[in-house]
């Protein structure tokens, strides 16, 4: 079972770039994608509903901006669009999936590098998600949340962990609730579960010669339940051609 995740800032751009021919010849299971940036009935070409998957969009109210999408090649038996949160689901943030006994999300958790007031309300989304986090965990079901987590959890997730420590993504309280998620609340980092290693990064700044030089940030993530976790068999993050600011995400799970 193959699982990829990929933010595309901007999903006609990431399709301009090659993505969706990318895309055919990796046999996907699900595909999770975050920051559309467009709204449904802009995607008429038939690129953004790739042949043998069902193919659902979460858009945001403001045209240009956030949305998730996923795409699956097994018929869902239910699909949610939020979580129920206004503030949150009018901005496009989190797409689920059911089948069986597995569920599937897409979510793109907001970042706060532009101002003060939209880390605060990163603050208040990671608030909200937690609880619901740990309701996710402790319900039976099987768990994969792909998407732009838009935190590095570790000193290795980033190259410049020293020089990053006060800005949004790397903050301490930040780190702390990624520490909650794969601690207390009970979920796992699957990338991690079978790469250890450094400088394995999914996004770099378009500052600079970031992407030249590998200077990154590993803030794409595929977080997963306590009954996966020994069922990734190998992940990998695509970086031989680029789609996006970020790199496709690929975990390969045992059936």
């Amino acid at each position: 079972m193959r699982v990829i995740s990929l933010n595309a800032n901007g999903i006609r751009a990431a399709a301009r770039k090659g993505f969706f021919d990318w895309l055919k010849g990796q046999k996907a299971d699900f595909v999770c994608i975050q920051e559309t940036k467009a709204q449904h009935w802009q995607l008429a070409d038939r690129h953004f509903f790739p042949v043998g998957y069902h193919c659902y969009y979460h858009d945001a109210e403001k045209k240009g901006y956030s949305g998730v999408a996923l795409y699956t090649r097994h018929q869902p038996d239910q699909v949610t669009y939020g979580l129920g949160w206004e503030e949150f689901d009018s901005e496009g943030r989190w797409l689920r999936a059911d089948f069986g006994e597995l569920s599937v999300i897409s979510l793109y958790l907001p970042s706060g590098t532009s101002k003060d007031e939209r880390q605060q309300f990163k603050y208040r989304c990671m608030d909200h998600l937690k609880p619901q986090l740990e309701s996710l965990a402790r319900d039976g079901r099987d768990y994969i949340i792909c998407g732009d987590w838009n935190i590095a959890h570790k000193e290795i997730d980033l190259k410049n962990w020293k020089a990053n420590q006060k800005n949004s993504g790397f903050l301490p309280e930040e780190r702390a609730w990624m520490d909650e998620v794969f601690g207390p609340v009970g979920l796992h980092d699957g990338f991690r579960l079978v790469d250890p290693g450094p400088d394995r990064y999914t996004w770099w700044s378009n500052r600079g010669r970031a992407w030249d030089n590998n200077v990154g940030w590993r803030i794409d993530y595929q977080v997963i339940s306590d009954g996966l976790a020994d069922r990734v068999r190998g992940a990998d993050i695509y970086t031989d051609e680029r789609f996006s600011d970020h790199a496709p995400l690929i975990l390969d799970y045992a059936d």
